[in-house]
Formats: C-alpha cells, structure tokens, sequence
C-alpha cells in the first residue's frame, strides 16, 4: 500500500500555543503569505521561548509584511524556456515538480508558488523530456519546488524513471526539507526508499539535498531518515540559507556544519538569504555574514569545511571569498554569462549591504584590475582568511 502523506496543518485553529496577539499577526501574514506545518514539527517548538529559532522558522511574524524585496529574487522567470523547466547555466536544469512543503519555510524565496492561481509547476512533462533529449549539454537535473518527497512516491518513480532514459543526464538531484520537516514520509515509507535504491545506479547517483538549517532539527527521527536514505544507496549533502535568529551565531552554525558532517550529509552551500518579499528581519549583512562563516568554520574540521558561502544572484551563483580592509572578495562559481564564470572581482566594503546590488559602486562584471589591489589578493589567497578592522 502507498503512503499517504499527512494533511497539512494549515490554519490557526490547530495551533493552539500562541497568545491572541500572536494569533492575529497570524491572520494578518497569512492573508499574504501561506503558512503550513504539521505535528512532528511543530512539537520540535518550546513555546515558552519566544526566540524560539525553530518557531521562528515557521511561525508567521508581523515583519513579514514589511516593504522590502520582491516575488521573484533571482529572477527565475527569465531563465524559464518552459512551465517548471528552468535552465540558467548549461549543464543544468531545475523541475519544479510540486508546490506543496511539509511545513513552509518563513524565509522561502518562491513564497510565491504557494499563493492560489500559481502556475510555475512542470505542466506538459513530455515536451520538459524533449526539451532535456535535445540538449545534451544537460547533464544535471534538480528536482525541486515545493518538495518533491510531497509526490507520491508512484508519481515520483514516474519522472525518475522517464529522466534515466535520457542517456546524458549524469546527476539527479532532489531538494528536500523533508528529512527536517517530516522524516517519518522516509521512515515510513519502504516503498519509497525501495523506488530511490532502484534508480540509484553505480555510475549515476542521485542525490538527496537536505536542508537542515539548525541542530535542533536534527532530531533521532531526523537522522535516521538520513540513516536509511545513505544505506538505499544515496548521495546526502545539505544546503541552506544563512537566517537572522536562527542559524546567525558561529557557535551554532558551527554546530549544525560539524552534525551534518558526523550523519553523512555534510553542508556544501550556506546561502545568502534572498531578497524576497517579507525577509528583511532574516537577512544578515554580507560581511556580517562572511564573518560568521569564517568563525564557524574556524571551529570545524575535515569535511565540515567544505561547504561555501554563496549567493543565487540574478547574474550567477557568487562565493563570497572574504574580506580584506577595503574590500569584499566575490567569486562567480556559475553565471548565466558564460564569460563571468570562475571571474573574480570587489566591491568596497559596506557593512549594511544585504545583497550584491547593494554595492552599487562596482559591478560584477568588472575584472580585478591594479597592482594594489593585485597584492591584496595575493596576500589574501597565501592564507589571510579575514582581516579585522
């Protein structure tokens, strides 16, 4: 029998914890921005702690509706050939295959796929499959959303399967909070993880890409979804945004990298929060930011280390390398110009910047040009990681 993932917890009636207060900022966000959740996690929540970091993370909050950011921060539509078929850089595509989480995220940069009338999802899954067949520079696929571990495993053994016929694709990916959210929808389900073993081949893994954003989520349930989904022949790694309140202290950032890394899901992407409508209080200041970063991975060791600071800029994936002085030190790892790739440049430091834009004085597609500027970074890259100031 296929399992059925649990009925959302979707309106405030089953939340019983919160003051009136706190119910009507709910009602006001909500009007807005969706909220959704389910038992497992919200048990996970200490009530009495207002600061809650894993409340904050799902709980609505009044600051939500502040005037800052847009729907779409880096601007997925313009990279978007098909319905739920984005294709930014060569080798890779991104499927959104579902609009629906275990629990949504307050931070989600795609709140908007969660509002009624949206209509990013895949629709027409065979001309997405002709689409991929005839570019065979595509050898990556992320599946994404939404969740898609919200599938029935049925539906997602479907578009598995229809992805391995294509000979090119190498890596199959699958971005999922549920192993955080709701690690019974794996423990639960043999099925599920039979279906994963299936397509798992010796020369073509898929990756489950997790997202743990605090050590609290890291629950006995939590590993052990982990646990099973490593000994069905995944590959785990895990990404997540840098969020104001709950993961912005290195001790806990350091916790969280040094965790992943014991269960066999090590961190390779921290992100930049994205400018998205609502989340102006959990954005960190870029240099903030870096020097949280450098400080968590000062406590870490091995594997704990390789994870990377970066943001998903409109122009391109940008590391954000370090900080001299005068200046921040970017890096594109990918870019939708392809003459931006690997290019490294700077911006003069400014301590309230959110986002690159924020930079105005300098672009990103200005080279690292002066000889000053040249020693800086040599002295830098030879093993000056920070310089305070």
């Amino acid at each position: 029998m296929s399992y059925t993932v649990a009925v959302p917890i979707v309106g405030l009636e089953q939340v019983q914890e919160m003051t009136d207060a706190e119910k009507d900022v709910f009602n006001d966000v909500t009007k807005i921005h969706a909220f959704s959740s389910n038992h497992y996690y919200l048990s996970l929540i200490d009530w009495r702690d207002p600061r809650d970091p894993i409340r904050r993370l799902v709980i609505p909050a009044s600051q939500e509706l502040d005037a800052w950011g847009n729907d779409d921060p880096s601007r997925e539509a313009s990279h978007t050939p098909i319905p739920g078929l984005q294709h930014k850089y060569g080798s890779t595509a991104l499927l959104l295959v579902s609009n629906r989480c275990a629990s949504i995220c307050r931070y989600c940069f795609r709140k908007r796929i969660f509002r009624q009338h949206h209509s990013e999802m895949v629709g027409d899954f065979n001309r997405v499959l002709e689409y991929l067949r005839a570019r065979r520079e595509i050898t990556n696929i992320l599946l994404t959303g939404g969740d898609p571990l919200m599938l029935t495993t049925g539906r997602l053994d479907e578009i598995l399967t229809r992805l391995r016929e294509i000979e090119h694709i190498g890596i199959i990916r699958i971005g999922s909070k549920m192993p955080a959210f709701m690690p019974q929808r794996i423990n639960d389900d043999p099925e599920l993880l039979a279906m994963l073993r299936s397509h798992c081949q010796a020369d073509k893994r898929i990756y489950l890409i997790t997202h743990f954003t605090h050590p609290r989520e890291l629950t006995r349930q939590a590993i052990a979804s982990v646990d099973a989904l490593l000994g069905h022949g995944m590959i785990v790694a895990n990404q997540c945004p840098l969020i104001r309140g709950i993961n912005d202290d290195a001790r806990v950032l350091a916790t969280l990298l040094r965790r992943l890394a014991w269960i066999g899901a090590p961190a390779y992407y921290l992100f930049q929060c994205r400018p998205a409508r609502g989340n102006l209080h959990f954005t960190v200041p870029l240099e903030e930011g870096i020097m949280i970063f450098n400080e968590a991975k000062a406590n870490c060791s091995g594997l704990a280390k390789r994870v990377r600071y970066v943001m998903s800029h409109p122009s391109g994936k940008i590391e954000m390398i370090g900080l001299t002085e005068e200046s921040v030190i970017f890096q594109y790892w990918q870019a939708a110009d392809r003459r931006e790739f690997n290019r490294v440049f700077t911006a003069p430091r400014n301590p309230r910047a959110l986002w690159l834009d924020d930079y105005p004085t300098t672009s990103p597609q200005r080279a690292l040009r002066g000889e000053r500027e040249s020693k800086k970074l040599k002295k830098y890259f030879i093993g000056m990681s920070l310089v305070r100031v």
